[in-house]
This record gives structure tokens, sequence and C-alpha cells, in this order.
């Protein structure tokens, strides 16, 4: 089936067929577009519990279409969808606890707190191991610190479980740490500790810690945002998010001047 364009019902009907592919779209194309037809919400939540082993043939990889929906439930915007993304947080296939998990955060899911702080609770030495002959590790802690952060819940408890990832081995779960302490507490000090990532060697950290300032909203970032070494499209990223949150910290930096500087890059 051809993924060139379509329109809302087209990507309802592919999600009702037996097309693994067609259902993959469907579900991307839903959520890209933040469908609000009365049957996306049930449609995705059944998709959601599709369990495919990997297809090679039409190379969709395993449970794809379940890890779209999942994506796609977050963008919707639908408290509905908490109690199934919750229940699928268990789920034994990594890949779709992290898509989960990114979902309750923008869901802002409040009732999804001790779920995420229980997959985090073992620390870096435990959930956030290396997995034996993978590059990931035991649990996808990027996304569900990410998503304790986005959640804004942010406890005694909730501070304790992220607290010992600013000290993982790797700088990008150190980054997600940073940044949801960052957004809980709103104490600078994780701020420099992001602003300091900007400076690493390797642009995929300068990528994320971009992103992770900008989601925080915290605004004394702008000028190392803007001179880091980076993708401008990534930079202009990141200082709309400096506009979008940083109402959330007392700072000398106006929105104004943050448009400014995103003028000036574009």
């Amino acid at each position: 089936m051809s993924e060139g364009p379509i329109d809302e019902n087209e990507a309802l009907a592919r999600l009702r067929s037996d097309d693994p592919s067609a259902q993959y779209y469907a579900a991307w194309w839903l959520g890209r577009n933040r469908s609000r037809h009365p049957e996306a919400l049930p449609l995705l939540l059944a998709a959601l519990k599709q369990r495919r082993p990997r297809d090679p043939g039409a190379g969709v990889e395993e449970n794809a279409v379940a890890r779209n929906a999942a994506r796609a439930l977050g963008k919707l915007g639908d408290p509905g969808a908490v109690p199934e993304l919750l229940a699928a947080l268990d789920d034994p296939d990594d890949g779709l606890r992290e898509a989960v998990a990114r979902s309750l955060g923008e869901l802002r899911a409040e009732t999804a707190v001790a779920a995420l702080v229980r997959r985090l609770a073992s620390g870096p030495d435990g959930a956030g191991a290396p997995r034996e002959g993978s590059p990931r590790l035991q649990e996808p802690c990027e996304a569900l610190l990410e998503a304790l952060g986005e959640i804004g819940v942010g406890g005694q408890e909730v501070l304790a479980v992220i607290l010992p990832f600013t000290r993982h081995e790797r700088p990008l779960i150190r980054s997600a740490a940073c940044r949801a302490l960052l957004q809980l507490s709103g104490d600078p000090d994780w701020a420099r500790e992001l602003v300091g990532l900007l400076q690493h060697p390797q642009l995929q950290v300068r990528r994320a810690a971009l992103m992770d300032l900008g989601a925080s909203g915290w605004r004394p970032a702008l000028e190392p945002i803007r001179a880091t070494l980076a993708e401008n499209s990534l930079k202009l990223i990141a200082l709309r998010g400096l506009v979008e949150h940083g109402a959330h910290h007392e700072a000398s930096i106006s929105a104004a001047r943050v448009l400014e500087v995103m003028d000036a890059l574009l």
C-alpha cells in the first residue's frame, strides 16, 4: 500500500485493516495530525495492544504498530488513553515502554508517576545498566526521566530516584536527569550542568542538551544555545522552548530577546 498523502478517513480505514505496514503509517498520521475524530482514540488503543514479531518482508519492526500507536496517543492529548498506556508500561518490549513513557509525559499523567519511579528505582546499576550484547539499557531511562520532568510532580521520593542518574556513565542519561531535576526543582545548578554538556565533543550529546534546555525553559541558556556547535534548526527548536516554557523561571531575559536571537538564526 502506498504511503503517499492520505486523509483522515483513509488513515482510519488503514488502522482498521490487517496490514501492519498500513496500520503503522496510519497511526503515525493520526498522531502527527492530532486527529479529533471519535474513532481515532479507540482504534489507537486497540493498536496499542497488538503484539507482532518483526516482519522482514514488510520491513516492519517488532511491535511497530503498537509503538506508533503509543506515540500517537500522546499527541492526541486525550487523558482517556492514560490507563491503557500505564498498562503497556509493564510490557516486556522496552521499545514500547520507551514510546509509552514519552506519551505519558506529553499527557502530564500524574497517575503515572509511581510507575515511572518504580521503573527507575533500581538506579544506574539496575535500570541504567547496559544489556549484554546491546547498546540499550535495561530500562529506557532517558524517556522515563524526561516523562517525570514533563509531568511535573516533584516530591522528595521522585527527586531522590532521579538524582543518581546525574552521575550515569552515559551523557544522554545525565542530560535527561538534569533536565528533569531542573523542571521539578527549579534549581539552576542543574541548568549549569546542561550548559556544560553543550560543550561536549559528541554532536549527539550537544543536540540532546539543546533539546533538554529548551524543554526546561531556562532562559539564561540563551547565549550558550546560540553559540553551540550544532544545527541552527535544532537551536531554533530549543529557543522556541525557552519562549514557551520560560515563564516558569525567573529570568532577566525576555521572550522578545529570545525571539530576536531566533530571527538572527533564520
